[in-house]
């Protein structure tokens, strides 16, 4: 099964796994991390599923940003960056595997 290390703010990183096909802030809410909120369960409604992806893994995790998930970023607490996704429109994958990002210091 794949793995992801969440990175909170303070540094502090937790990798756990995720399973092909389940989506990012999924995994965060299952395995108890603290930084990802996900009040829309991940219906692509909200921004509290804001995280930072590892500057190594930018290129891998998949294209931009849908315009919908860009638009929601605006609305997100903490600095929206080049990197920032909302984690649940990233669907992990076996090539994902050792996937690291980074969470905001707020989501509300």
């Amino acid at each position: 099964m794949p793995k992801v290390t969440y990175v909170d703010h303070s540094g502090h990183a937790t990798t756990v796994e995720v399973e092909a096909g389940e989506n990012v802030m999924r995994g965060a809410l299952y395995n108890g991390i603290d930084g990802i909120t996900g009040e829309c369960g991940g219906g692509l409604s909200c921004a509290t599923c804001h995280c930072y992806v590892d500057d190594a893994w930018t290129g891998t995790v998949g294209g931009p940003a849908s315009q919908a998930e860009e638009e929601l970023l605006e609305s997100a607490a903490d600095e929206v960056k080049p990197s920032s996704r909302l984690s649940c429109q990233m669907v992990m994958t076996d090539a994902l595997d050792g996937l690291v990002v980074h969470l905001p210091e707020h989501q509300f």
